[in-house]
């Protein structure tokens, strides 16, 4: 079954304020959609709705078609998606595999619903991970030891430890130099050749090949005393 992923009348709201809306859109497996808009418009806020982090401010967000880590079909699309904020969501004093490790178990190690496979021992599911991103060797030191660049790689080969069918990433190639961006293209691409779906906000061209757009617009400044969405990515620094 094709899994598909959609969005009718969405609100995206923080603090009980709505941010901006409504987003409608449906999305089939081997699809991408690029969010855009200035910044602080709410392109964030938007995929941390669709991700479960914040509760919608109307409308609803769907999932068709995905198996959950339970192997009963996923209700939310939280079940089977990445979410990969503007952070990097790693402990700096762990080694790399540590923090893939965690992120493996976290996730689950097994496709959800997607035609290829992971090797089963986590050791070298980690290892072709940071080959993938162009890392190899790598996995045994602190990820605080690492360049910004590598960083970034690094927690992004996350994606490959622990298969979900629904990318949803914020700003993916923040520091990274063109050779990388180049490469996390072609990850893009087989991820979208293997059913997958991708949604991504970014200021940046990703090499996502015939993606749809949805812009983002503020409805309206916020309300005196209400944080920004800049204020807000900066308390949540770990996401």
């Amino acid at each position: 079954m094709t899994i598909t992923v959609g969005a009718a009348g969405l609100y995206a709201a923080r603090g009980g304020e709505t941010v901006a809306g409504p987003f409608n859109f449906t999305l089939a497996g081997g699809e991408a959609l690029v969010v855009i808009g200035a910044n602080g418009a709410g392109k964030s806020t938007l995929l941390r709705t669709l991700a479960g982090l914040l509760p919608p401010g109307g409308g609803s967000v769907r999932i068709e078609g995905a198996i959950g880590p339970g192997g009963e079909p996923a209700e939310r699309l939280a079940e089977v998606a990445h979410y990969v904020g503007h952070r990097n969501a790693m402990k700096p004093g762990l080694t790399v595999a540590a923090n893939l490790s965690f992120w493996r178990r976290f996730l689950g190690g097994r496709s959800a619903g997607l035609k290829h496979t992971l090797p089963e021992d986590e050791s070298a599911a980690i290892a072709a991970a940071l080959e993938a991103v162009g890392l190899p060797g790598v996995a045994s030191l602190p990820f605080g030891y690492l360049s910004a660049g590598q960083q970034r790689r690094a927690s992004l080969a996350r994606l490959l430890v622990a298969p979900r069918p629904v990318w949803l990433l914020d700003e993916p190639t923040g520091a990274l130099d063109a050779a990388s961006q180049e490469r996390l293209a072609g990850i893009f691409g087989r991820h979208r050749d293997e059913g997958g779906i991708i949604i991504a906000a970014t200021h940046q061209p990703l090499g996502l090949d015939n993606a749809g757009e949805l812009v983002v617009e503020r409805q309206r400044p916020p309300a005196e005393g209400f944080l920004t969405e800049a204020e807000v990515e900066a308390a949540e620094a770990w996401l």
